[in-house]
Protein backbone atom coordinates (compact mmCIF):
# COMPACT_ATOMS: atom_id res chain seq x y z
CA UNK A 1 0.00 0.00 0.00
CA UNK A 2 1.23 3.51 -0.97
CA UNK A 3 0.59 6.76 1.45
CA UNK A 4 1.28 10.26 0.52
CA UNK A 5 4.00 12.07 3.29
CA UNK A 6 2.60 14.61 4.76
CA UNK A 7 5.21 17.92 5.06
CA UNK A 8 6.63 18.45 8.57
CA UNK A 9 5.40 22.13 7.84
CA UNK A 10 1.72 21.81 7.78
CA UNK A 11 -0.35 23.42 7.38
CA UNK A 12 1.26 25.42 4.74
CA UNK A 13 -1.62 28.27 5.16
CA UNK A 14 -4.09 29.16 7.64
CA UNK A 15 -6.67 32.03 7.80
CA UNK A 16 -5.84 35.10 7.96
CA UNK A 17 -7.34 37.06 11.02
CA UNK A 18 -6.09 40.53 9.61
CA UNK A 19 -8.45 39.82 5.86
CA UNK A 20 -12.59 39.93 6.81
CA UNK A 21 -12.82 37.94 3.44
CA UNK A 22 -10.42 34.90 4.70
CA UNK A 23 -10.77 35.22 8.77
CA UNK A 24 -12.64 32.02 9.12
CA UNK A 25 -11.26 29.36 6.56
CA UNK A 26 -8.54 29.07 3.61
CA UNK A 27 -9.21 25.24 1.99
CA UNK A 28 -9.49 23.52 -1.33
CA UNK A 29 -6.88 25.54 -3.46
CA UNK A 30 -5.62 24.98 -7.35
CA UNK A 31 -1.65 25.20 -6.84
CA UNK A 32 0.09 25.76 -10.81
CA UNK A 33 4.05 25.70 -10.92
CA UNK A 34 5.11 28.07 -13.49
CA UNK A 35 7.95 29.89 -14.15
CA UNK A 36 9.92 28.48 -11.03
CA UNK A 37 7.34 29.55 -8.37
CA UNK A 38 4.28 27.58 -7.24
CA UNK A 39 1.12 29.76 -7.94
CA UNK A 40 -1.88 29.03 -4.96
CA UNK A 41 -5.37 30.14 -5.65
CA UNK A 42 -7.68 29.21 -2.36
CA UNK A 43 -10.93 29.14 -1.34
CA UNK A 44 -11.47 31.41 1.52
CA UNK A 45 -14.27 32.44 3.67
CA UNK A 46 -15.01 35.21 6.18
CA UNK A 47 -17.69 35.19 9.02
CA UNK A 48 -20.13 35.66 6.28
CA UNK A 49 -19.26 32.53 4.76
CA UNK A 50 -19.18 33.54 1.15
CA UNK A 51 -16.43 32.03 -0.53
CA UNK A 52 -13.88 33.89 -2.48
CA UNK A 53 -10.85 32.80 -4.33
CA UNK A 54 -7.53 34.19 -3.38
CA UNK A 55 -3.71 33.93 -4.43
CA UNK A 56 -0.74 33.55 -2.74
CA UNK A 57 2.98 32.82 -4.59
CA UNK A 58 6.12 30.63 -3.11
CA UNK A 59 9.67 29.45 -4.07
CA UNK A 60 9.16 26.27 -2.44
CA UNK A 61 5.93 25.28 -2.23
CA UNK A 62 5.68 25.60 1.21
CA UNK A 63 6.28 29.52 2.78
CA UNK A 64 3.73 31.36 0.52
CA UNK A 65 3.03 34.61 0.26
CA UNK A 66 -0.43 36.02 -0.30
CA UNK A 67 -2.53 39.01 -1.68
CA UNK A 68 -4.64 41.21 0.66
CA UNK A 69 -7.19 40.70 -1.83
CA UNK A 70 -9.26 38.09 -3.20
CA UNK A 71 -8.47 37.99 -6.97
CA UNK A 72 -12.15 36.08 -7.84
CA UNK A 73 -15.23 37.39 -5.71
CA UNK A 74 -18.74 36.66 -6.74
CA UNK A 75 -20.41 38.06 -9.36
CA UNK A 76 -23.97 37.89 -10.52
CA UNK A 77 -26.91 35.44 -9.94
CA UNK A 78 -24.83 32.34 -10.12
CA UNK A 79 -22.67 33.32 -7.67
CA UNK A 80 -24.48 35.45 -5.02
CA UNK A 81 -23.54 32.69 -2.48
CA UNK A 82 -19.64 32.15 -3.51
CA UNK A 83 -17.31 30.88 -5.55
CA UNK A 84 -15.42 27.79 -4.88
CA UNK A 85 -13.05 25.36 -5.65
CA UNK A 86 -10.49 26.11 -7.93
CA UNK A 87 -8.52 24.15 -10.28
CA UNK A 88 -6.66 25.75 -12.29
CA UNK A 89 -4.91 24.02 -15.97
CA UNK A 90 -1.75 25.88 -17.96
CA UNK A 91 -3.00 25.07 -21.71
CA UNK A 92 0.76 25.77 -22.47
CA UNK A 93 -0.12 25.55 -26.34
CA UNK A 94 -2.01 28.69 -25.86
CA UNK A 95 -0.05 30.58 -23.45
CA UNK A 96 -3.20 30.95 -20.78
CA UNK A 97 -5.07 29.33 -18.12
CA UNK A 98 -8.15 28.06 -17.34
CA UNK A 99 -9.67 28.19 -13.76
CA UNK A 100 -12.70 25.52 -13.36
CA UNK A 101 -14.53 26.92 -10.14
CA UNK A 102 -18.26 26.34 -8.77
CA UNK A 103 -20.42 28.98 -8.76
CA UNK A 104 -22.60 28.71 -5.64
CA UNK A 105 -26.31 30.80 -5.50
CA UNK A 106 -30.20 29.83 -4.64
CA UNK A 107 -30.35 28.56 -7.81
CA UNK A 108 -27.62 26.04 -7.34
CA UNK A 109 -24.49 24.50 -7.58
CA UNK A 110 -22.99 25.96 -11.16
CA UNK A 111 -19.55 24.35 -12.56
CA UNK A 112 -18.04 27.70 -14.43
CA UNK A 113 -14.62 28.49 -16.39
CA UNK A 114 -12.44 31.60 -16.20
CA UNK A 115 -9.23 32.30 -17.98
CA UNK A 116 -6.09 34.46 -17.10
CA UNK A 117 -2.73 35.03 -18.69
CA UNK A 118 -1.05 36.15 -15.34
CA UNK A 119 -3.03 34.25 -12.46
CA UNK A 120 -4.29 37.54 -10.66
CA UNK A 121 -7.13 38.89 -13.72
CA UNK A 122 -9.64 36.47 -14.36
CA UNK A 123 -12.19 36.71 -17.30
CA UNK A 124 -15.55 34.50 -17.13
CA UNK A 125 -16.08 32.14 -19.86
CA UNK A 126 -18.90 30.68 -18.73
CA UNK A 127 -20.63 27.94 -17.37
CA UNK A 128 -20.29 23.65 -18.23
CA UNK A 129 -23.78 22.79 -17.45
CA UNK A 130 -26.88 24.79 -15.59
CA UNK A 131 -29.97 24.16 -14.53
CA UNK A 132 -28.01 20.84 -11.95
CA UNK A 133 -26.07 20.51 -9.44
CA UNK A 134 -22.60 19.93 -10.87
CA UNK A 135 -19.20 20.87 -9.73
CA UNK A 136 -15.81 19.29 -9.13
CA UNK A 137 -14.64 19.35 -12.60
CA UNK A 138 -11.35 20.04 -14.00
CA UNK A 139 -9.78 20.71 -17.49
CA UNK A 140 -7.24 18.32 -19.23
CA UNK A 141 -3.52 19.99 -20.04
CA UNK A 142 -4.22 19.17 -23.26
CA UNK A 143 -7.14 18.33 -25.99
CA UNK A 144 -7.59 14.61 -26.64
CA UNK A 145 -8.79 13.89 -30.38
CA UNK A 146 -8.85 17.57 -31.10
CA UNK A 147 -11.12 18.98 -28.20
CA UNK A 148 -10.69 20.12 -25.04
CA UNK A 149 -12.03 17.33 -22.70
CA UNK A 150 -13.47 18.24 -18.73
CA UNK A 151 -14.07 16.26 -15.68
CA UNK A 152 -17.06 17.18 -13.69
CA UNK A 153 -19.64 15.81 -11.66
CA UNK A 154 -23.25 14.51 -11.81
CA UNK A 155 -23.71 12.70 -8.44
CA UNK A 156 -22.81 10.81 -7.34
CA UNK A 157 -20.19 9.96 -9.98
CA UNK A 158 -16.91 11.22 -12.45
CA UNK A 159 -18.54 12.33 -15.53
CA UNK A 160 -16.86 13.71 -18.59
CA UNK A 161 -17.56 16.22 -21.45
CA UNK A 162 -15.69 17.17 -24.52
CA UNK A 163 -15.67 20.92 -26.14
CA UNK A 164 -14.34 22.83 -29.53
CA UNK A 165 -14.30 26.43 -27.65
CA UNK A 166 -14.85 25.36 -23.48
CA UNK A 167 -18.60 26.93 -23.73
CA UNK A 168 -20.54 24.68 -25.62
CA UNK A 169 -20.05 20.92 -24.21
CA UNK A 170 -21.12 17.58 -25.60
CA UNK A 171 -20.49 13.54 -25.08
CA UNK A 172 -21.24 13.75 -21.48
CA UNK A 173 -20.61 10.02 -20.28
CA UNK A 174 -19.66 8.47 -16.60
CA UNK A 175 -15.96 7.95 -16.22
CA UNK A 176 -15.87 6.14 -12.60
CA UNK A 177 -18.80 5.16 -9.98
CA UNK A 178 -19.05 4.78 -6.34
CA UNK A 179 -17.77 1.22 -5.64
CA UNK A 180 -20.26 -0.88 -3.42
CA UNK A 181 -18.34 -1.61 0.28
CA UNK A 182 -15.40 0.32 -0.61
CA UNK A 183 -14.19 3.31 0.79
CA UNK A 184 -15.56 5.49 -2.36
CA UNK A 185 -18.63 3.56 -2.34
CA UNK A 186 -21.12 6.75 -1.55
CA UNK A 187 -19.71 9.40 -3.90
CA UNK A 188 -16.45 10.11 -6.32
CA UNK A 189 -15.25 13.24 -7.80
CA UNK A 190 -11.84 14.83 -9.65
CA UNK A 191 -9.24 16.66 -7.74
CA UNK A 192 -6.62 18.46 -9.47
CA UNK A 193 -5.44 18.11 -13.37
CA UNK A 194 -4.80 14.85 -14.87
CA UNK A 195 -0.96 14.11 -14.89
CA UNK A 196 0.09 12.80 -18.26
CA UNK A 197 2.47 10.05 -18.01
CA UNK A 198 3.47 7.42 -20.80
CA UNK A 199 1.17 4.76 -19.10
CA UNK A 200 -1.97 6.75 -19.11
CA UNK A 201 -3.76 9.70 -17.49
CA UNK A 202 -2.69 9.86 -13.82
CA UNK A 203 -5.78 11.30 -11.88
CA UNK A 204 -5.84 11.55 -8.18
CA UNK A 205 -9.55 11.69 -6.93
CA UNK A 206 -11.57 12.34 -3.43
CA UNK A 207 -14.16 10.01 -2.26
CA UNK A 208 -16.40 9.90 0.94
CA UNK A 209 -17.81 6.52 2.59
CA UNK A 210 -21.18 5.92 4.23
CA UNK A 211 -19.84 8.03 7.03
CA UNK A 212 -18.53 11.08 5.58
CA UNK A 213 -15.53 10.36 5.85
CA UNK A 214 -13.29 11.78 2.94
CA UNK A 215 -10.07 9.75 1.23
CA UNK A 216 -8.51 10.33 -1.72
CA UNK A 217 -7.38 7.41 -4.42
CA UNK A 218 -5.40 7.21 -7.06
CA UNK A 219 -6.02 5.73 -11.18
CA UNK A 220 -4.72 5.39 -14.49
CA UNK A 221 -7.15 6.33 -17.47
CA UNK A 222 -5.94 5.60 -21.32
CA UNK A 223 -4.30 8.47 -23.00
CA UNK A 224 -6.27 9.03 -25.90
CA UNK A 225 -9.86 7.40 -24.35
CA UNK A 226 -9.98 8.83 -21.18
CA UNK A 227 -13.59 7.12 -20.52
CA UNK A 228 -11.53 3.92 -20.29
CA UNK A 229 -10.20 3.27 -17.09
CA UNK A 230 -7.07 0.96 -17.19
CA UNK A 231 -6.18 0.42 -13.29
CA UNK A 232 -8.21 1.67 -10.23
CA UNK A 233 -6.74 0.33 -6.82
CA UNK A 234 -8.98 -0.94 -3.85
CA UNK A 235 -7.17 0.72 -1.67
CA UNK A 236 -6.73 4.82 -1.05
CA UNK A 237 -3.94 6.54 -0.70
CA UNK A 238 -4.24 9.50 1.94
CA UNK A 239 -6.64 9.76 4.68
CA UNK A 240 -7.81 12.56 7.20
CA UNK A 241 -5.64 11.90 10.43
CA UNK A 242 -4.27 14.45 11.98
CA UNK A 243 -6.41 16.82 14.84
CA UNK A 244 -6.68 19.60 11.76
CA UNK A 245 -8.44 16.87 9.35
CA UNK A 246 -10.39 14.96 11.58
CA UNK A 247 -11.57 18.32 13.21
CA UNK A 248 -12.16 21.63 11.51
CA UNK A 249 -15.35 23.35 9.64
CA UNK A 250 -15.92 19.96 8.27
CA UNK A 251 -14.77 17.12 9.94
CA UNK A 252 -12.94 13.86 8.68
CA UNK A 253 -12.05 15.84 5.16
CA UNK A 254 -8.54 15.74 2.84
CA UNK A 255 -9.73 17.36 -0.59
CA UNK A 256 -7.21 18.25 -3.08
CA UNK A 257 -7.77 20.24 -6.17
CA UNK A 258 -4.17 20.87 -7.32
CA UNK A 259 -1.37 17.89 -7.69
CA UNK A 260 1.49 19.41 -9.87
CA UNK A 261 4.31 17.41 -10.51
CA UNK A 262 8.15 18.75 -9.78
CA UNK A 263 11.22 17.92 -9.98
CA UNK A 264 9.66 13.98 -10.27
CA UNK A 265 7.50 14.61 -7.07
CA UNK A 266 3.80 15.30 -6.61
CA UNK A 267 2.39 17.76 -4.74
CA UNK A 268 -0.51 16.98 -3.40
CA UNK A 269 -2.11 20.32 -1.63
CA UNK A 270 -5.36 19.61 -0.22
CA UNK A 271 -8.11 21.42 2.42
CA UNK A 272 -8.00 19.59 5.92
CA UNK A 273 -11.28 19.87 7.79
CA UNK A 274 -12.53 22.92 5.25
CA UNK A 275 -10.22 25.07 7.26
CA UNK A 276 -6.58 24.94 6.37
CA UNK A 277 -4.39 23.97 3.84
CA UNK A 278 -2.01 21.04 3.80
CA UNK A 279 0.37 19.57 1.60
CA UNK A 280 1.45 15.95 1.09
CA UNK A 281 4.01 14.71 -1.40
CA UNK A 282 5.12 11.13 -3.31
CA UNK A 283 7.77 10.68 -6.51
CA UNK A 284 5.54 10.04 -9.27
CA UNK A 285 7.00 7.20 -10.27
CA UNK A 286 5.98 5.33 -6.96
CA UNK A 287 2.71 5.86 -7.27
CA UNK A 288 2.55 5.39 -11.04
CA UNK A 289 3.98 2.03 -9.69
CA UNK A 290 1.41 1.74 -6.69
CA UNK A 291 -1.40 2.05 -9.83
CA UNK A 292 -0.12 -0.07 -12.30
CA UNK A 293 0.14 -3.29 -9.50
CA UNK A 294 -3.61 -2.55 -9.16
Amino acid sequence: MLKLQRHPANPVLKPNPLNEWETLNVFNCAVVYHNDLFHLLYRAQGLDYISRIGYAVSADGVHFNRLQQPVLSPQGEWETRGVEDPRVTYLATEGRFIMAYTAYSPKGITPMFAESTNLITWKRIGPLTTGENNKDHVLFPRKVGGRYVTFHRRPPSIWIAYSDNLRDWDSFQVVMAPRPENWDCTRVGAGGVPIETEHGWLVIYHAYDDDHVYRLGACLLDLEDPTRVIRRPDEPIFEPEELWETRGDVPNVVFSCANPVVNGTVHVYYGGGDHVIGLATCPLEDLVEFVLRA
